[in-house]
């Protein structure tokens, strides 16, 4: 046996471990940080096997390479101007190291449509799974009245709202919006009925566990993501603008009493937002450029309160996506990851069009349309502060960039 047909052998031994350790990142990634971030570490080890077995990097250059790199940096810089700088730095190392890593993980080592497709199917699955220990959670009661997720004031028959994997309510709404997006795009293009009727079932299914979060900026995302499939793909799409409100009043009356509160400024979660996004606006302006530092919202909050005044309440993030990045990292690091956000969608936009796969149009479609989801659920929200919704954020940017390296590059 030849050295070069051994190396081959091994790098495709490793290839197919590394393939199968991803996948099972996206599975476990919403059920179990712990058991996802395990599953990254090993494939990390194999893809630093393959390169050493290679005797080449094999790295994959990419258009956002330099600002992903910038990115980096700026948060990096961050960290210097925290009033703790060790936990900025442990919470910076610790989370953008996991965000690049699977982010080249898989523009490196996902090379076919097939192997994209197993991807988005992992993550199907896993929500799923997720769904259905929301409903077991549904079933079996759940009372939040002393957790603080709701104004019982207000709404005091609202004592359940499920929250199932993921750490409350609004951040399951965020994950399901996200999956229902990339489902829908993939059932919009599938070709057989039974395929589109499944992936159309699981959508609805999805969505019953989505309006038993009694989460109000989630349901802005959905409407979003039903103006771009209407906008995208079929003009007909905007008929469930009329239908879902319908549904949702028939079904339940408190869930169109909470999405009607949106607007009311006497609910105090509505209160509380807009004091904190004036306490961020205040901090974004003594601390433009390098921000207040990665992570340290809950630490600099205090000084800027104008609502809660408890020295013992602790505000984690500014229920703003943009605000929150702008603070913790400086307007020009804030324009960075908006920019890095809206390139990866315009590339998914650019794929979904292209005549070359189908399937991969719809993907590429539903992506797209996760994204527009975060973006509007960030504008009332934060969803991206939670590991688990970030991690997948950064899975659903390098499932586009690969989809461009194997099927859109050379076009």
């Amino acid at each position: 046996m030849n050295i070069s047909y051994r190396t081959r052998t091994y790098s495709y031994r490793l290839d197919y471990l590394i393939e199968h350790c991803i996948i099972a990142v996206a599975f476990f990634l919403p059920l179990s940080l712990t058991v996802g971030s395990s599953f990254l570490a090993i494939a990390t080890l194999l893809w630093l096997g393959k390169m050493a077995v290679n005797r080449r990097l094999g790295f994959r250059a990419t258009p956002f390479d330099l600002p992903v790199a910038v990115l980096v940096v700026l948060s990096a810089a961050s960290v210097f101007v925290s009033p703790d700088p060790a936990f900025s730095y442990y919470n910076y190392y610790n989370l953008m190291g996991r965000y690049i890593i699977l982010y080249y993980l898989v523009i490196n080592n996902i090379h076919s449509g097939l192997q994209i497709r197993r991807l988005a199917g992992a993550i199907l699955a896993s929500a799923g799974l997720v769904a259905a220990y929301g409903f077991y959670q549904y079933v079996h009661g759940l009372d939040i009245s002393a957790v603080g997720w709701v104004d019982g004031e207000q709404f005091p028959t609202l004592k359940l709202r499920i929250f199932s994997t993921l750490e409350n309510p609004n951040l399951l709404a965020g994950f399901l919006v996200i999956i229902m997006s990339l489902a829908s795009g993939m059932g919009l293009a599938a070709r057989r009925l039974s395929s589109k009727v499944l992936l159309f079932s699981f959508v609805i299914v999805l969505g019953v566990c989505l309006a038993l979060t009694y989460s109000r900026g989630a349901w802005l995302s959905v409407v979003a993501v039903i103006g771009l499939f209407g906008f995208l793909y079929d003009r007909r799409i905007f008929w469930l603008l009329v239908v879902l409100p319908v549904i949702l009043l028939v079904g339940h009356d408190v869930f169109m009493e909470r999405i009607m509160s949106i607007a009311n400024p006497t609910d105090t979660s509505s209160a509380l937002r807009l004091a904190l996004w004036e306490s961020t606006l205040n901090m974004i302006k003594d601390h433009p450029f390098l921000g207040i530092g990665w992570g340290a919202y809950w630490m600099v909050y205090p000084a800027y309160d104008i609502f809660v005044v408890n020295a013992g309440t602790k505000i984690f993030h500014a229920h703003n996506m943009f605000l929150n990045y702008a603070a913790e990292i400086g307007i020009p690091g804030a324009l960075v990851f908006i920019g890095i956000m809206v390139g990866h969608a315009w590339m998914a936009f650019t794929l979904a069009k292209e005549r070359y796969d189908r399937q991969m149009n719809g993907m590429m479609l539903g992506i797209l349309a996760a994204i527009v989801s975060i973006v509007v659920n960030g504008l009332t929200d934060h969803v991206l502060f939670n590991i688990q919704l970030s991690m997948l954020y950064w899975l659903l940017n390098a499932m586009i960039i690969a989809t461009w390296i194997n099927f859109g590059r050379n076009r």
